[in-house]
């Protein structure tokens, strides 16, 4: 495994993505989408855990077009605001043409096998909702995404497997939320839906308060075998 940094140029502009890349010579890429603490050590390792697993990751900087470079923790009350600062500030139809553009771009990297996944994690995961109706990605999945019951009108766009993780303690996803995303997307056929009704949200975050192995672990593999599944 090898980690850089990619360039992505734009209409708009030019920004950096983290890449780590697989031993193999070719393999499906995945778009990793960052939460609102930017391409942080938590990112990067996600993206490194997929390398590991035979996948190019690449992680692009979301937040460039406000404050490139973002790269906080959750662990002071000084980032979490600078974070919630950051995630009002965005804006999300401009984020999801820089899902487009780095979905285009790593489709055609000599590494990739023309396969491109996404995974996203809070703010993240409501863009990998959204990458399901707006890009071409051919799979995706959203741990534990925010306000994607803002966007329901949306689920008649998805025509590639989406996948979502959500947690049932979640403080920023209220039951109302969850149940109007159930209602509106277990009923279609390419979306799986899975319910952790124990755990509070980024409970897949290694270190965070609400961190726990066994369903972090579940959830991980169930994302890998829909990456096997869809990504080959």
């Amino acid at each position: 495994m090898s980690q850089e940094r990619l360039t992505i140029s734009t209409s708009d502009g030019s920004f950096t993505a983290y890449v780590a890349r697989p031993a193999a010579a070719k393999a499906p890429a995945v778009v990793v989408i960052q939460e609102i603490f930017g391409v942080n050590a938590v990112m990067r390792e996600v993206s490194d855990r997929l390398a590991a697993a035979g996948y190019l990751a690449v992680c692009p900087d979301l937040f460039w077009r406000i404050e490139p470079n973002v790269d906080i923790t959750d662990k002071s009350e000084a980032e979490w605001k600078k974070a919630f600062s950051l995630m009002q500030a965005f804006d999300v139809d401009l984020g999801m043409k820089d899902i487009q553009a780095t979905i285009d771009a790593i489709r055609i990297d000599p590494g990739c096998s023309g396969k491109v996944g996404a995974v996203g994690f809070c703010l993240g995961g409501r863009l990998a909702y959204l990458a399901a109706t707006r890009t071409d990605v051919d799979a995706s999945v959203g741990y534990y995404g925010v306000t994607i019951e803002n966007y329901l009108d949306e689920a008649k766009a998805i025509r590639k497997p989406l996948m979502l993780h959500i947690a049932g303690q979640d403080k920023f996803v209220p039951q109302a939320a969850q149940d109007q995303i159930t209602e509106a997307l277990q009923p279609l056929s390419h979306v799986k839906l899975y319910l952790y009704p124990d755990r509070d949200h980024a409970f897949a975050r290694p270190g965070g308060d609400h961190f726990h192995p066994a369903d972090a672990a579940m959830a991980d593999a169930r994302t890998l075998d829909f990456f096997k599944a869809n990504l080959a």
